[in-house]
């Protein structure tokens, strides 16, 4: 027997879900994240608590979801097909100094104030986490590619590639020199490019 779908329906609790979304955003910036409780954020959307849950899940869920677009956000994919092709040492380290910055400039008001003072709950720990394993996870491709092309100064293995690449393109380099430092997107890319092909290349 076939299960009737209502349009109308669906298009309530998508609406219903976004709602809850949005404010909790709101919130989570206005007031830090632990800051915040789910009676706070259901008061927000006009929803009864027990609709955030269901809706939308729990905070740390609603967390993913807001990091969501950030994690995988197109910029990602295209840069990554982009270092896969190249075969310039310094292009490739360029490229994702260039990628990096799209991601946090596109998303920047999420990134510095969800992100910049940490979460401070566990379940939220958790979800951060998992969304800096795939930032590590590129860039141990950018690493990967840099060894293929023989790249790397003497001593430089693979894994000690990917803890500079985190150290000069993570994201704690954007949150120090963008967001407390308030340099520009176009300095902070400038400098990170270039120190990390001068840590990094064989000819930098």
């Amino acid at each position: 027997m076939t299960r009737y779908r209502s349009p109308r329906r669906e298009d309530a609790a998508a609406a219903t879900r976004e709602a809850i979304i949005s404010s909790a955003r709101d919130l989570f910036l206005a007031h830090g994240y632990s800051g915040v409780t789910v009676a706070q954020i259901a008061a927000a959307a006009r929803v009864a608590v027990q609709t955030v849950y269901s809706s939308a899940g729990s905070k740390a869920a609603i967390l993913s979801a807001l990091l969501e677009p950030v994690v995988n956000d197109p910029a990602v994919n295209e840069v990554m097909d982009a270092i896969v092709a190249a075969t310039d040492p310094r292009e490739i380290v360029g490229l994702t100094a260039a990628g990096t910055r799209r991601t946090h400039e596109r998303h920047w008001s999420l990134v510095f104030g969800l992100l910049h003072e940490g979460v401070g709950e566990p379940a939220a720990a958790d979800v951060v986490r998992a969304a800096m394993d795939a930032y590590v996870a590129a860039l141990s491709t950018v690493a990967g590619r840099l060894v293929t092309l023989d790249a790397l100064r003497p001593g430089l293995d693979r894994a000690r590639a990917v803890d500079l690449l985190w150290f000069y393109l993570g994201q704690r380099a954007w949150l120090v020199l963008v967001g407390e430092r308030e340099w520009t997107f176009d300095q902070a890319e400038e400098w990170l490019a270039a120190s990390a092909r001068q840590a990094l290349l064989r000819v930098p």
